[in-house]
């Protein structure tokens, strides 16, 4: 299936609830050496960090995209969320920065909590004072990275790409790249098929024994926080 893309400009970005939300970035390849892409974090930097050093990582030179669920659930939440602050880390936003994003808004944390926020409930005052800039980095994360690598295009979304072909600024639901499940339970039901206009999608969200591929689809949520494999992806190699 051939899809037609638009003119790309660095960012999209729609209104939701009053508030700006990134959903499209570009990013060029050619200006990084190596790039690499990570599952969910979810608070796991000591394992990150020791991976890093085995691949040689070279913050220089070298680019890390995260699928996105930096916090909750394991024992380093706030300082994996100071990943953003660095040149060599990018990241989509998923649905665990999504709910504590809409907890501090609204002041509801029971659903946060819930799911592994329970961590920033315990923070002091100052430890709450300092991740603000961080959170607000969250806030401007957007949604979809599309890279250019090689000849190759890469979509990378926290859950799913809801649509059956890609297009640069097609609308797209927030809640279904953030919490869809559907067409992965699809593809386990031996009920494939492809997602047009781009060479590959990525995707973490839903922790799997293992790496899956199912055609040009990839679901790189191995469980680290649940005591499984951290997968790195290399997606591009310097020549």
């Amino acid at each position: 299936m051939k899809c037609v893309s638009g003119r790309r400009t660095g960012e999209i970005s729609r209104y939701n609830c009053g508030r700006r939300i990134n959903i499209y970035q570009h990013l060029d390849g050619s200006l990084w050496r190596n790039i690499w892409l990570v599952g969910d974090l979810h608070g796991c930097l000591a394992l990150l960090a020791a991976k890093l050093r085995l691949l040689r990582f070279d913050p220089y030179q070298d680019l890390l995209i995260s699928v996105g669920d930096l916090i909750d659930r394991g024992p380093q939440s706030a300082a994996t969320l100071g990943l953003l602050d660095r040149r060599w880390f990018r990241a989509v936003r998923g649905n665990h920065e999504q709910m504590a994003l809409e907890a501090q808004e609204s002041g509801k944390m029971a659903l946060w909590m819930l799911n592994g926020g329970l961590w920033y409930q315990e923070s002091s005052s100052e430890a709450r004072r300092q991740m603000a800039p961080l959170f607000a980095r969250c806030r401007r994360l957007p949604l979809i990275i599309e890279l250019r690598a090689g000849s190759q295009t890469h979509v990378i979304a926290h859950a799913d790409y809801p649509a059956a072909c890609y297009r640069w600024q097609q609308p797209v639901d927030v809640t279904q790249v953030l919490w869809n499940r559907q067409r992965l339970t699809e593809h386990l039901a031996g009920r494939h098929g492809a997602i047009g206009g781009a060479d590959h999608f990525w995707f973490g969200h839903t922790p799997l024994r293992q790496r899956y591929d199912s055609d040009n689809q990839h679901y790189i949520d191995t469980g680290a926080v649940f005591g499984g494999e951290l997968t790195l992806v290399q997606l591009q190699q310097a020549g």
